[in-house]
């Protein structure tokens, strides 16, 4: 019987290969220990972190919570859902005074300040609105061209595209202290802007006003920029030949439309001593063949037209002008209208005027002469709409009626005469 073998022997089982290799596979006792203590050291790590990572992400979530939701809940008025987030709109509440000149102040139609409103446009309505804290804005100009075809809705990207830049080497294109203001309780005001550059070098010829939230200084729902008319911004040169509407009578005869400064017509009227409104506007009551005559064949039916009216929107204002003979006193308004006629005594209706017309045309032909020489009053005003040649009107006041009519002098000029009741006084004694 043989006995048994060692494992040191050289036939022990342990020496064939496939038991070697066998053997390298099983890990030892320290590797078993140390996986062990690292597996539990990563464990308390990650117990010792996760409050940390819990905290830094709640706190992280709150605050992109808190900005989204800031605007929508410090405030009842601005409980507006996300899918009219573009109802608040800016606007300006009036129209701009047109024209513009470079240098020149802008206001609005009363010739005041811009304002700036915030409205809530939802439900086709325009209802004022505001903010729970102040918001920064600023005024920019943009293309006369936008928005296309009149369009009312756009994005802010498409605003800020149309943002017009000054040319290269100039100023920029508005200039002031107010150009970035606070909006505060759905207004604000703009103080003194103007333009420095003309608008005659971009493509439309146009500019417009525009007026955004400052980029980053918001965050709540969009805001809609605000947007003026297309307008024309000429240069201040341009100013000194502006025509007035409605033009005054002390006004230069070149504030009429259709008559230049230094043009033909002006200088044919200088010629003719006619040098302002109230010249032009005299002559026309009393002679207009002759004031056309003077104009010459350029001024067209059209144009005379045009001129003519425009003269006749000016205020009168409360003066007379009295013409004294000793069997008369004839009162007339600025522009050589007769306003009250007594003559040998008797005074004479509007009616009544056009049986003696041989001698109310000698007496107006002389008041027009001697106009300078004319007694001057002041009576009941005479801010009444001037009418066209042969055209009866009303016309009212607190305590009179005077009917205007017009009647055919023996040269086929025309006269508007006036009427007041034989009982009104205007401050001198017949």
């Amino acid at each position: 019987m043989a006995g048994k073998r060692f494992l040191d022997e050289p036939g022990s089982e342990l020496d064939r290969p496939g038991d070697q290799k066998r053997m390298r596979r099983r890990p030892s006792f320290a590797s078993v220990i140390g996986e062990a203590v690292m597996v539990n050291s990563l464990k308390n790590f990650c117990l010792a972190l996760e409050p940390m990572l819990r905290r830094v992400v709640n706190e992280e979530v709150e605050t992109k919570f808190r900005r989204s939701t800031f605007p929508l809940t410090r405030s009842p008025s601005l409980r507006i859902q996300s899918v009219e987030s573009s109802s608040l709109q800016l606007i300006f509440s009036k129209n701009l005074l047109l024209p513009l000149f470079t240098g020149s102040k802008i206001v609005d139609l009363d010739s005041s300040p811009l304002q700036i409103l915030l409205v809530d446009t939802r439900f086709d309505q325009i209802v004022s609105t505001d903010l729970p804290h102040p918001v920064k804005i600023e005024v920019v100009v943009l293309d006369g061209d936008f928005p296309e075809y009149d369009k009312r809705k756009w994005t802010s990207e498409e605003f800020n595209r149309n943002i017009v830049k000054e040319r290269t080497g100039k100023r920029p294109l508005l200039a002031g202290d107010c150009l970035t203001v606070s909006l505060r309780d759905g207004y604000a005001a703009i103080g003194d802007i103007e333009f420095t550059d003309n608008s005659s070098w971009i493509r439309s010829r146009k500019f417009r006003l525009g007026v955004r939230v400052v980029p980053e200084s918001y965050q709540g729902v969009r805001i809609r920029e605000a947007i003026t008319e297309a307008f024309v911004v000429k240069d201040h040169r341009g100013e000194l030949y502006k025509k007035h509407h409605p033009p005054s009578l002390q006004d230069e005869v070149w504030r009429l439309e259709k008559i230049g400064k230094d043009g033909a017509f002006h200088k044919k009227l200088a010629a003719a001593r006619i040098y302002t409104v109230q010249d032009f506007l005299k002559l026309s009551v009393v002679d207009p063949r002759k004031l056309k005559g003077i104009l010459g064949p350029g001024m067209s039916e059209k144009m005379w037209e045009v001129a003519i009216k425009h003269a006749r929107t000016c205020d009168l204002g409360s003066k007379h002008f009295v013409f004294r003979r000793p069997n008369c006193t004839i009162t007339f308004n600025p522009i050589c209208q007769i306003v009250h006629a007594v003559i040998d005594g008797n005074s004479y209706s509007t009616e009544e005027l056009p049986c003696i017309t041989v001698y109310v045309e000698n007496v107006v032909r002389q008041a027009y002469v001697e106009w300078d020489s004319l007694e001057e009053i002041v009576g009941i005003s005479s801010d009444t709409p001037l009418l066209t040649q042969g055209e009866p009107a009303d016309q009212y006041s607190d305590h009179h009626q005077s009917i205007v009519k017009s009647f055919q002098l023996t040269d086929h000029a025309y006269v508007e005469m006036g009427n007041l009741p034989s009982n009104s006084r205007f401050g001198y004694r017949n």
